[in-house]
């Protein structure tokens, strides 16, 4: 029942006297109160629902707007509410509502809808709305009010909302060649001269801001066209299409002759009880007797066992999707006034729009997902120019690789989001069809273009396909299409559009490679290469880029310079520093490069520049007289400045300077990452063919295959030109060996239109014909057609079993023999059930056979049926959990023994009887009280010191640079027990855990504590940090900047702090800045795995899943590493660094550093006090303490003093481990 003040309201509006309509007097303020009430509906939207059934729109509002069209200020109000009240339904709910409630109400406010449009299809209602626009068109861009643009739009938007509107197709039961609800509205379109107009919107550079309207209802006009059949309107039936309905005559006449025949051989029905029973032998029934048949002979072939059950029922989350677009064909006057409108369109229209429309996508300006009207008009308006009359200038600003690269994009990323979001899956499927559909009609005009008479159409085509076929994406595209495809989200014309799609872009391909001699095409995989951070040069003097001589020349014209300014005790020195203050290097480990820049301006001339950098830098760094003592004379100045000319510096190599010796890997510091590498290579289509040989892809094309009655010849041929390129092209016919496919032969040879689908046939003869031959020489045929193949399973089937075994890889061993299985029996039999040990490892030391892996004896094992599966032998960690007394004991007095040693750990771990993991030996330390914490078990390091046998300023210079080498070598190795790590599935965390884990552990618990939103915060600054790094093609600091409350609370909470010292972001410098920042040394892809680290818990336990259950190395390589074990029990050692005491100290010294700077240019100018000069003094000697770390060193550590060389001091190279918390994995 109706609202009484909604009620009261309509009854306000007026009332319809025979044709005249008679407004009340307050007929505009009920029209404001009926929008008043929409905007404050409930979600049930009650207001629209009654409304409607109150016909409001028929009687009231269309009889207004028809007639006192006048009366401005009632007729855009009216616009107003019918926009409102015509929108679409989904847009009203939001989604299609699940609930039967709220589905109700859905389908009621459809209804209602549906009659809105009926009510629409009228000249006369259009007329007024045409000639409207058409006023308001004609006002130029000064005299056009802003009221005047709203009423331009909504009146684009009640057309729009009203051929948005879908059929009714159970009301309606039109046919084809019938005018429907939506052809009385096109034709009202056209009657009005609304269509003229849409033409002028879309064709005026002065009218693009309402290019995505025009658009989109046009898109609406022409959603239930098909391009190809419009095109041929008018024209007569063309040949093909001829053929076309006179094959399917023949199939139905086939078929009609098949089942009269059938009957003529059925008996007739009188007495069908007494027609005898029968036996058919070898079908069992129920029980072990032969089955009991008891009707006619001639209905035995229709016998099934299926016969009289119910069948079982889908459930709806597996049911396979259905079709959503119906095509019709209109009548036959609105088909004539479509095409003239797409002929119009193409020739004045088409190019200016679409290149509007695109530049609005691409400046973000349009709506989400209004990116598939431009897909669906390009898919359109191509096909009907390539049907009409092709003329490819009408469609060239859509026919170029940058569109070709704009719909590939698109589709990637519907792609991605189908499989990702879940619940939207249908609705990013859809959008993926629409895309496939442009990206396949490109393909076909590319197609079209190469017989076009014009020479420099050809050469554009062949310019445009030979950047689709370099370019990787493109080719993959059609595998991962149909290796993700899902029949549940996208319905059968997806399927059919992708085979199609695929055959012509496989008939290009091929045809392309045979017209080129070679085809060269572009080549990316993941690479996990060696980078050289940062390669210290040796002091050797044939690094040195001038010779002595050189030097000898260049010194007395520095020297002259040098003369004459180092009197000069006024030298500014306020614009230089010496050290870089934002750098992410602590000053103290600037010296180094200091000296290099100094010996830079010495080469490059500029004495004078030089002697300011040498004095800024005395007074940055004047501990030990490096760079002169404070009292040191000019003459001394020129001395040490010469020095420093002559001295072979160590510098460091650019990451681009990759080409040092291999084999000095122990003064080499290097990472792993994983790279993309782009190359070249020449293509072979039969290699790139060789792709699809997959059951993935077959299962995609029988599915469709399965059809076949129902798809277009050209389908049909699709797909069995794919199945005969892998049958006979690559010489797979046992590919398609397979049950379900001979069931879809056996029913195509018994159909009675056989003849129809002659290609067909012949195929499946050419098939059956190979298998029963195969059949022959091996009876596992017919096993085998129960099972999918791969290209591996078809050879073994047609050369013979075991061929991979024998001769495909050297590496393989021979079966085994009688004698070494008795042997293999009775060593297994034998220690199987001793304790503390492997049983197959036992077997591989005692077995007198050739070297086997431990995966081949494991294996052998099984299929003797000594044991019943492979995961009983899986090794868990050292096999041993419990400790005895005894062993306690032992390990008491070993570490009483070795506490005082530099390595307790791992003396510990050599001369324990019982071998255990590093973890577990230092759990039971722990747990016995002999330590109190892990630290105290890491390996100490004592420093050498270097022999001191230069002069002053030399030996200086020795000490900083070996200082500042050393505190610069800082690079992470692999751990060699990594393997028996990851064994120890029961350990809860590894001692190799990574910086991502234990991320991940601080961000399960800031998650729990209520730092979700701080932490997706988090995680897309480090994605744009990684995005903008390899756009630019370089790095620098990217400070975190929080703008929100929230954000600025979180990154004052010291365990949100402690996450990002463990993602490496550096903390802010004291004094100089303010927020954290992100190092410039993390690369894009270390970025993006700390991103992925910030995951929800899902994410997360996926992560861990995938990292406990990755097993490393080849079972070779197992064996191996296993023999090391047993032989040499070396292990290295694992420890973290303090980075907190690191970087406080790291702050202190670069804030001492520019106050030292500071004082040092106020003294010269005689503003500083005595007490502040003693005030900086005591800080100074505090804070030039000699830093302490705590590194793991390795076993087999080498501490070498290098000789100096001309009177250069050697530079001692040492190699230190840091605990790395990157995941070697990734």
């Amino acid at each position: 029942m109706m609202n009484c003040e909604l009620l009261a309201t309509c009854s306000a509006l007026g009332y319809l006297e025979g044709d005249t309509y008679h407004k009340e007097p307050d007929c505009l303020e009920s029209v404001k109160d009926l929008i008043r009430y929409l905007r404050h509906e409930d979600e049930t939207r009650d207001v629209r629902q009654q409304l409607g059934s109150a016909q409001i729109l028929q009687s009231d509002l269309l009889p207004i707007l028809t007639q006192h069209r006048q009366d401005k200020p009632l007729f855009d109000a009216v616009i107003r509410l019918m926009v409102n009240l015509t929108q679409p339904a989904l847009l009203c709910f939001g989604s299609l509502p699940k609930e039967p409630s709220f589905r109700h109400h859905f389908l009621q406010v459809l209804a209602y809808l549906q009659a809105y449009k009926e009510a629409f299809a009228s000249e006369k209602v259009f007329g007024v709305l045409s000639e409207t626009l058409y006023e308001l068109l004609q006002l130029g861009w000064e005299e056009r009010q802003e009221e005047d643009n709203l009423l331009i739009e909504r009146i684009l938007l009640l057309v729009r909302n009203v051929l948005h509107v879908p059929a009714d197709l159970e009301q309606e039961k039109r046919i084809d060649d019938d005018a429907s609800v939506h052809d009385r509205l096109l034709w009202a379109i056209h009657l009005s001269g609304l269509d003229d107009l849409l033409l002028f919107l879309a064709s005026s550079p002065a009218e693009q801001q309402w290019s995505l309207h025009v658009l989109e209802i046009i898109s609406l006009m022409f959603r239930d066209q098909n391009p190809e059949q419009l095109a041929g309107v008018g024209q007569g039936r063309l040949a093909q299409e001829r053929r076309t309905d006179v094959a399917e005559l023949e199939v139905l006449r086939q078929r009609e002759m098949a089942e009269k025949k059938t009957r003529a051989l059925q008996r007739g029905n009188r007495h069908s009880r007494f027609g005898g029973s029968y036996i058919i032998q070898g079908l069992k029934s129920i029980g072990e007797r032969d089955l009991v048949f008891h009707k006619g002979l001639h209905n035995l072939q229709n016998y099934t066992s299926d016969l009289g059950k119910q069948p079982r029922r889908v459930p709806k989350r597996r049911q396979a999707a259905r079709e959503l677009s119906v095509q019709r064909r209109s009548a036959l006057n609105v088909r004539l006034f479509l095409r003239d409108f797409c002929s119009e369109f193409l020739e004045n229209c088409y190019n200016r729009l679409m290149g509007s429309v695109k530049d609005h996508l691409l400046r973000e300006k349009a709506q989400q997902h209004d990116e598939t009207y431009y897909m669906w008009a390009l898919a359109f308006f191509m096909a009907f120019n390539r049907a009409a009359s092709f003329r490819p200038g009408l469609v060239s600003e859509t026919l170029s690789v940058r569109t070709f690269h704009f719909i590939e994009q698109n589709l990637t990323n519907y792609y991605e989001m189908m499989l990702t979001d879940r619940k939207e899956a249908a609705s990013w499927a859809r959008r993926m069809h629409l895309a496939l559909k442009a990206y396949q009609e490109l393909l076909a005009t590319v197609n079209e273009m190469d017989v076009c008479p014009d020479e420099a159409v050809r050469e554009s085509s062949r310019i445009i396909k030979n950047n689709i076929f370099y370019v990787m994406e493109y080719r993959e595209l059609f595998l991962a299409l149909f290796r993700k495809f899902d029949e549940r989200c996208q319905p059968r014309s997806f399927l059919r559009d992708l085979v199609e799609t695929t055959h012509l872009f496989l008939k290009m391909l091929e045809r392309f490679c045979r017209s080129r001699g070679n085809l060269m095409v572009q080549n990316k995989r993941k690479k996990r290469r060696k980078k050289k951070k940062a390669l210290d040069q040796s002091v050797a003097s044939g690094n040195a880029p001038y010779s002595p001589e050189e030097l000898e020349a260049m010194w007395p014209s520095l020297a002259e310079q040098l003369q004459c300014r180092a009197q000069d005790s006024e030298l500014s020195l306020d614009s230089v520093i010496p050290f870089d203050a934002a750098s992410e290097v602590p000053v103290e480990e600037q010296r180094a490069e200091a000296m290099v820049r100094i010996q830079d301006c010495l080469l490059a001339g500029q004495a004078p520049q030089a002697l300011s950098l040498l004095r800024s830098a005395r007074e940055v760094w004047p501990e030990r007289d490096v760079f002169g003592a404070q009292d040191i004379s000019p003459e001394e100045e020129i001395q040490l400045l010469k020095q420093i000319l002559w001295a072979p510096l160590p510098r460091q190599q650019g990451l681009e300077e990759q080409g040092a010796e291999e084999d000095d890997e122990e003064e080499e510091e290097e990472e792993e990452l994983e790279v993309v590498q782009v190359s070249e290579r020449e293509f072979n289509f039969l290699d790139y063919l060789k792709r699809f040989a997959n059951s993935t892809v077959l299962r995609a094309y029988l599915l469709l295959l399965r059809s076949y009655k129902q798809n277009s010849a050209h389908t049909n041929h699709c797909v069995v030109k794919m199945l005969h390129r892998l049958a006979h092209d690559l010489k797979m016919e046992a590919l398609l060996f397979q049950l379900s496919l001979f069931y879809l032969f056996n029913r195509l040879l018994s159909d009675p239109a056989a003849g129809a689908y002659k290609e067909l046939v012949t195929f499946a003869k050419y098939i059956l014909g190979k298998f029963f031959a195969l059949a022959a020489v091996n009876q596992k045929a017919f096993v085998e057609l129960l099972f999918w193949k791969n290209t591996a399973v078809v050879r073994e089937m047609t050369e013979g079993y075991g061929t991979l075994d024998g001769g495909s890889s050297s590496r393989r061993l021979p079966g085994w023999s009688p004698e070494e299985e008795a042997q293999l029996r009775e060593l297994y039999l034998a220690h199987k059930d001793v304790e503390g040990q492997d049983v197959v490892d036992t077997i591989l030391a005692h077995l007198k056979t050739a070297p086997r892996t431990r995966r081949q004896v494991i294996h052998h094992l099984v299929r003797l049926g000594l044991a019943d599966s492979v995961k009983d032998f899986q090794r868990k960690g050292t096999q041993i959990v419990l400790w005895t007394e005894d062993q306690e004991l032992e390990l008491q007095r070993l570490f009483e023994e070795f506490q005082d040693s530099d390595d307790v750990l791992g003396n510990i771990m050599k001369n324990i009887t019982a071998k255990r993991s590093r973890a577990r030996i230092v759990d039971k330390l722990l747990s016995l009280g002999l330590v109190a914490e892990r630290r105290e078990l890491y390996k100490k390091r004592r420093k050498k010191l270097a022999p001191s046998s230069l002069p002053n300023e030399e030996e200086s210079l020795h000490d900083f640079c070996q200082e500042d080498l050393e505190e610069e070598e800082n690079v992470p190795e692999k751990e060699n027990e990594e393997d028996e790590e990851k064994e120890e599935g029961s350990e809860p965390e590894q001692a190799q855990g990574g910086s991502v884990l234990s991320a991940e552990y601080l961000g399960q618990s800031l998650h729990q504590e209520g730092f979700s939103a701080p932490l997706l915060w988090l995680q897309n600054c480090l994605i744009r940090a990684a995005d903008d790094r390899e756009g630019a093609g370089c790095s620098q600091a990217v400070p975190l900047v929080p703008l929100t409350e929230e954000n600025e609370e979180a990154m004052e909470s010291e365990q949100f702090q402690q996450l990002l010292r463990k993602l490496g972001v550096r903390p802010p410098a004291s004094g100089q800045e303010t927020f954290w920042r992100i190092p410039a040394k993390l690369s894009p892809t270390q970025l993006r795995r700390m991103a992925a680290s910030l995951s929800q818990a899902e994410e997360e336990e996926k992560l861990q899943l995938g990292l406990e259950s990755k097993v490393p190395g080849e079972p070779g390589l197992e064996e191996e590493h296993q023999q090391e074990e047993e032989h040499q029990q070396e292990e290295e050692h694992q420890q973290e660094e303090e980075h907190q005491q690191e970087e406080e100290h790291q702050k202190e010294h670069r804030a001492h550093a520019l106050r030292t700077l500071l004082l040092a240019r106020k003294k010269k100018a005689g503003l500083v006090s005595p007490e502040e000069e003693g005030t900086n003094g005591g800080k100074e000697q505090l804070i030039m303490a000699p830093k302490k770390r705590q590194l793991l060193d390795s076993d087999e550590e080498q501490e070498e003093d290098k000789a100096p060389e001309l009177g250069v001091p050697g530079i001692r190279k040492k190699k230190r481990f840091q605990i790395e918390d990157d995941d070697e994995s990734d």
